[in-house]
């Protein structure tokens, strides 16, 4: 039998840990994410989802900032207990919408959502679980597929805080079009550092047809 992957033991443990108390939720890191949000739900104007999960909300920054948008119905699977618990106390989510768990494992119905995303959270899933958590992601979602990664034109491991086998960078959204016919490209960009409260992620929006 295969041994367990690094990443699960390290998200949902210490490491998980520490990384939620490094996080901060400040009211200026919200309003970042709201603006980087605004731009995304643009881009479904005419068409809003009315529901959605995110895939390793950790605080739920990107919750809260599309909860600053929308009235959407908002869930997350989270696999750290410590994060899990923030979401509740901080008032992110409702206890029955915090589900305990990995990407590769949503227990939710087909179509249960009408957006399901990633946000820095793929390139954290071990290569032997990638493609079964976009399968999930697609399989959850009724309308549309989102992912803010680290981008590369082929898969590359990159040493993480003195760890190895932690990140790794793709083209996700090429795979996930090779993957699945049923994807259409809604649009795509960059959110620069610079200029946005996001770390240099490429993201993708599809809508499944």
């Amino acid at each position: 039998m295969a041994p367990e992957p690094k990443a699960l033991s390290a998200w949902s443990g210490a490491f998980g840990d520490r990384y939620t108390e490094r996080s901060g939720a400040s009211a200026d890191a919200v309003r970042g994410r709201a603006r980087v949000w605004a731009e995304v739900l643009s881009k479904m104007e005419g068409d809003m989802p009315g529901s959605a999960i995110e895939v390793g909300p950790n605080l739920g920054l990107n919750l809260m900032g599309i909860a600053a948008l929308s009235d959407m119905e908002l869930w997350g699977i989270e696999p750290n207990a410590s994060a899990r618990e923030r979401l509740v106390a901080d008032g992110v989510l409702p206890a029955d919408h915090v589900i305990e768990g990995f990407g590769h494992a949503i227990p939710m119905a087909d179509k249960a959502v009408d957006l399901a995303f990633t946000s820095g959270v793929l390139i954290h899933v071990d290569p032997s679980l990638l493609e079964a958590t976009m399968r999930e992601v697609h399989r959850v979602a009724a309308k549309y597929v989102f992912c803010s990664e680290y981008f590369s034109p082929k898969p590359e491991a990159i040493p993480y805080r003195g760890e190895t086998d932690l990140l790794f960078k793709n083209d996700f959204g090429g795979l996930y079009l090779d993957m699945f016919s049923d994807l259409v490209l809604v649009d795509y960009g960059f959110f620069w550092k610079r200029t946005t409260v996001m770390d240099n992620c490429t993201w993708w929006l599809f809508r499944k047809v």
